[in-house]
């Protein structure tokens, strides 16, 4: 604690800044890299490279307030069934024109709420997936749960069908937190969902859990996390609450008076962090944690971490297909989002268009500073001569900007030869020097802020 006011004097409790979960982020995309560039990448993929493919489903019953996700609430399953008949048509279309041969290396079921659907149809929409996509050798399904939208029966069709990572919502186990952010999750009711789990024989579970939340405080998500600690999970996910009414109405419900000030964000994050530590589990970048034998931790040592949409991965797939609703695809040319609002996907593809509807194509340079930011993001450090073995005589340009976070950021980042290095006291102020290095922020975006 004794580094706050350093840190304040950085700028750490006034900034707001991106994730980083892309670069360029998602506010640089633009109308012009649409369905054509999305039919073009999908065209040029190389069969001999297994691909991720990220599905999304948009239904809640409930819309959680705190959620700024694309989702859309529904009580029924009619537009659920209309929607997963517009996922295989898109399915069918990306059939059409991949090469023979293409392999899936990893699937990941989002929202939304993919536990929304009944077995049923978690079968039909698989079988779909797997038609177009069969699974490599090396394969990974995880789906995201909601433990008050599963029973038994959806976990055991989602494991017949090879899920083998299960990732639980949970946010904070208080009821007043709870309340106020419109999730009503009892801990019995996470528990059973959890033993579920196990008796299907999902032996991998991550656990989501969010700081910065109304009336949250250091005892309560201390609770929480004793709570969490009970499940065993094998990753944690930290993340903190980005409070931007002005892109998710819903937020609008949420008391901001009820929310913790930066510096108190600042503390419940410092403090879930040393709980999960002092538990066993290794810290994974900003805000993750992994058990010592996952493979997360695995390949943080190895130098193999990744960071994508999801977070923190071990996924070292070079391409991420999007499919559905706002889902946004990574190529190695680019990057292209599905048309964001549910009804204007469907009536893209009802139409036979690809549903692309905005993106970013990456120049060179690009590409080296993204690959730059990951290397901060995952491993606090970027050395340039390491750089130049993928990008040659480029990587040298951005000693300017190394120079540049050294000098802003001292004493936390410090710069010897051509590499620049986070101290573990200044890893909080990561997104903000990683922000250095970002030649796409665009006039008038407002990010989360970067406690």
């Amino acid at each position: 604690m004794e580094h706050t006011e350093t840190l304040r004097a950085l700028g750490l409790f006034d900034s707001r800044v991106p994730r980083y979960t892309s670069y360029p982020t998602a506010a640089a995309f633009a109308p012009d890299t649409g369905a054509s560039f999305q039919r073009h990448a999908l065209e040029r993929l190389d069969p001999s490279e297994p691909v991720s493919v990220y599905m999304h489903i948009p239904f809640c019953e409930r819309l959680c307030w705190f959620c700024a996700c694309h989702t859309q609430g529904t009580k029924t399953l009619g537009p659920v069934e209309s929607y997963i008949e517009a996922l295989e048509a898109e399915l069918e279309m990306v059939r059409g024109i991949i090469p023979n041969g293409l392999k899936m290396g990893r699937l990941h079921w989002g929202g939304g709420t993919p536990t929304i659907l009944p077995p049923e149809l978690i079968h039909r929409l698989s079988e779909s997936i797997r038609r177009v996509f069969p699974p490599a050798q090396e394969f990974e399904f995880s789906v995201e749960i909601d433990p008050t939208m599963v029973d038994r029966a959806k976990i055991e069709a989602l494991a017949s069908e090879g899920m083998n990572r299960a990732s639980i919502g949970i946010q904070d186990f208080h009821p007043e937190v709870q309340k106020a952010i419109g999730r009503l999750q009892p801990f019995e009711t996470t528990r059973a969902c959890v033993e579920d789990l196990r008796a299907a024989g999902i032996a991998s579970l991550n656990t989501d859990l969010v700081y910065g939340l109304p009336h949250q405080s250091l005892a309560r998500i201390e609770d929480t996390i004793e709570k969490v600690l009970t499940f065993i999970p094998d990753r944690v996910a930290l993340f903190g609450y980005a409070h931007v009414p002005w892109v998710s109405k819903r937020q609008k419900l949420i008391d901001e008076e009820a929310l913790p000030d930066d510096l108190a964000r600042y503390h419940l994050a410092t403090r879930a962090g040393e709980l999960f530590v002092a538990a066993g589990l290794t810290a994974i970048g900003i805000d993750h944690f992994a058990r010592p034998a996952d493979t997360l931790t695995a390949a943080l040592e190895a130098g193999r971490l990744r960071r994508n949409f999801q977070g923190y991965t071990t996924d070292t797939c070079s391409t991420l297909i999007g499919l559905g609703a706002s889902s946004i695809s990574h190529f190695s040319e680019g990057y292209v989002q599905n048309a964001p609002a549910t009804a204007a996907y469907q009536q893209r593809i009802a139409s036979g268009v690809f549903p692309g509807a905005r993106g970013y194509q990456l120049s060179p340079e690009d590409q080296l500073r993204a690959r730059a930011i990951e290397e901060l993001m995952c491993r606090f450090a970027v050395d340039l001569d390491d750089l130049s073995q993928e990008f040659g005589s480029d990587a040298q340009k951005l000693l300017p900007c190394l120079t540049e976070m050294a000098t802003r950021f001292a004493p936390f980042a410090s710069l010897t030869g051509k590499r620049i290095g986070i101290a573990p006291e200044g890893r909080p102020l990561t997104r903000m020097i990683a922000s250095v290095l970002d030649q796409h922020v665009p006039e008038g975006v407002r990010y989360s802020r970067a406690s």
